[in-house]
């Protein structure tokens, strides 16, 4: 086996690469130098029953002859988290400085072992990571609202690529118990459902933090009689890209706003073992616009400065420490050296390219100039997508991980956001989980990873090698048409219009009608040919099935969209009682997807944008 032949997620910082292998005994033993390590050698038992059919049971101390598996804790090692582990012809040693390294040594090796079956080869492998913290943030209030068990597999996942910190962002999602009429639609999590899952990441080196915006993005509170006098804005806004909104954003100056974020903190963070909260505070889209204008007029950046500030007090009061959303406070670079030392500033930036490249590297030297600790937050790419976007996430992870490195970032949090509706399957998010967690443990050895290969093997473990390339491929789709667009691609952006508002952007683009239908099913072909071998995928995953029928519903909105662009271009292919027929027939498909993995609330509301494009196809059947 060569270097080029193994390959791991994440690749480690060395690996040297003997002669001749190592076979697996039937029968030894697998030993620990402290008892403190029997939930790391019970994960190495169960990947040496499942991979390689081989029990061991497991003994303390050094002394047994027959032992084929030795891990321990070692203080000579230098690096926390790091692992070193040898496989010569007596055996297999994993040895750190800390039970996380132990922990992903042995990941390591269940990878090692997927690979090579019982005759493994002979190998060392020196590793550590680049920052310390390496997170993935799940948007679980727009609106889509996971099953306690899709979260466990994910975290499972999660924590054998070596991610250590897991993040719940919430708006209205969790069960407030004095605040019930918030989230009454919306099958939150109870406080139960975050103690067994604060358990569960603990068990596998994952810390859980709470996420409880506290400022903007609380349209699902102000839209109650109870809470809406604290609105900044009470008859709405016009948000940046057009129309009105309905209010999202406290009004910073009112101490009711303060009094209700310390209500929501005092029932939440006791279920999180975590001391680390992460308030919030971006977009706060209203702010300066309605009942805080003439003080924002006054003093500018300060009244968000101060609002985020009472916000810290309360947190720290309550013996927690703070990270919040620097998209704000960046834009008054004066203000930045007033944070508290031990805030954390959450940069974060989701597209790639020369321009984000520029803004990942001012930000962060603010930022750390300041002498304010920051992660750095890209993001997986797939909220407004549907497939992803390949090319951006992977240069949008790439860039947080420069400049992180650069300017001394503690952490780095890979964020999966829902807008619009969620419509995307958590499949089409496993790339860009992926290759965060693989550039977050070092960037060196991982910034050029064969992204569909590692996919195969640890995401959709497909034995066929089909899986990886149809999502690397589909998550590639945005780039066939339309200008680039931020947080998105076109064809996503189509179904989510108008027809009315298709219709403008589409002449506003211009062009050659003909021309671009014929584009159009050029792009759908293309589609085709990408979803084609998917029959062909051998996933050893339970729900293998599922993840066969995600992709392909994400390839049929896709061309539906396509489809519904070339009709509006004038296309006479395809009426709209048959577009509307097919719709239907994927809305009814989206609710059997969604079910599959997330829990009932918020459903309707992502549905309902699709029901509007199938009420304007009856519009266009009747009135073409």
């Amino acid at each position: 086996m060569s270097t080029q032949s193994l390959l791991l997620l994440p690749m480690p910082r060395t690996l040297i690469l003997g002669s001749g292998k190592f076979s697996l005994p039937d029968s030894a033993l697998l030993a620990i130098n402290t008892n403190t390590l029997f939930s790391e050698a019970r994960l190495a038992q169960r990947s040496l029953d499942a991979k390689v059919n081989k029990h061991y049971d497991i003994v303390v101390g050094s002394d047994y002859t027959n032992t084929v598996l030795s891990l321990a804790i070692d203080s000579a090692n230098q690096h926390a988290q790091g692992y070193r582990l040898t496989i010569d012809n007596h055996g297999i040693a994993i040895i750190a400085a800390d039970a996380a390294g132990i922990y992903y040594g042995v990941c390591t090796l269940a990878q090692i072992l997927q690979q090579s079956g019982k005759e493994l080869p002979v190998l060392t492998i020196e590793d550590w990571s680049d920052f310390a913290v390496r997170g993935v943030m799940l948007d679980i209030s727009r609106d889509k609202v996971p099953t306690l068990q899709t979260v466990f597999d994910l975290v499972d996942r999660l924590a054998s690529w070596k991610i250590n910190q897991v993040q719940l962002y919430m708006e209205h999602t969790f069960a407030y118990r004095h605040h019930p009429e918030v989230w009454a639609q919306a099958t939150p999590f109870t406080g139960e459902d975050i103690l067994e899952l604060d358990r569960f990441c603990h068990e596998r080196h994952i810390e859980l933090v709470p996420n409880q915006n506290s400022l903007g993005h609380m349209e699902r509170w102000l839209k109650f009689e109870r809470y809406a006098p604290l609105a900044e804005s009470p008859d709405g806004f016009e948000p940046p890209w057009g129309g009105h909104l309905p209010p999202s954003t406290l009004n910073p100056l009112d101490p009711g706003s303060i009094e209700l974020v310390a209500s929501l903190y005092d029932e939440l963070l006791p279920h999180f073992s975590s001391r680390i909260f992460n308030v919030g505070g971006d977009e706060p889209w209203e702010l300066g616009k309605g009942k805080s204008k003439p003080e924002v007029d006054k003093r500018g950046g300060r009244v968000y400065l101060e609002y985020m500030l009472k916000v810290y007090n309360e947190v720290t009061a309550r013996h927690h420490q703070v990270q919040f959303w620097a998209d704000i406070i960046v834009k008054y670079p004066d203000l930045v050296p007033e944070l508290p030392k031990d805030i954390t500033a959450m940069i974060w930036g989701y597209e790639g390219g020369d321009e984000a490249a520029a803004r990942w590297d001012h930000e962060c030297k603010l930022v750390s100039s300041a002498g304010v600790p920051f992660y750095v937050c890209p993001g997986t790419s797939s909220w407004n997508s549907l497939a992803g976007r390949t090319d951006n996430s992977m240069d949008n992870c790439r860039l947080a991980a420069e400049s992180g490195l650069k300017y001394g970032a503690t952490g780095y949090l890979n964020t999966d956001w829902g807008d619009n509706g969620h419509w995307q399957p958590l499949s089409s998010s496993y790339l860009g989980f992926a290759y965060g967690a693989a550039v977050s443990w070092c960037y060196e050895t991982n910034h050029d990873l064969d992204m569909p290969r590692a996919l195969d093997l640890f995401a959709f473990e497909d034995q066929a090698g089909v899986m990886g390339k149809i999502a690397y491929d589909l998550g590639n789709v945005y780039l066939q048409f339309g200008d680039p667009h931020i947080n998105g691609g076109t064809l996503v952006y189509a179904l989510q219009l108008s027809r009315e508002d298709l219709e403008k952007r589409m002449a506003a683009q211009g062009g050659d009608r003909h021309a671009i239908i014929e584009q159009l099913h050029n792009v759908a072909a293309h589609i085709n040919t990408i979803l084609a071998p998917i029959n062909q995928a051998d996933m050893r995953r339970p729900d293998a099935a599922l993840i066969r029928g995600e992709f392909s519903q994400v390839a049929a909105l896709l061309r539906h969209s396509i489809d519904r662009i070339c009709l509006l271009l004038g296309d006479e292919e395809r009426a709209p009682d048959e577009l509307g027929a097919e719709l239907q027939g994927l809305v009814d498909q989206q609710r059997t997807n969604w079910l599959a993995r997330n829990r009932p609330g918020g459903l309707d509301d992502s549905i309902n944008r699709f029901n509007k494009r199938l009420d304007e196809y009856q519009q266009l059947a009747v009135n073409p």
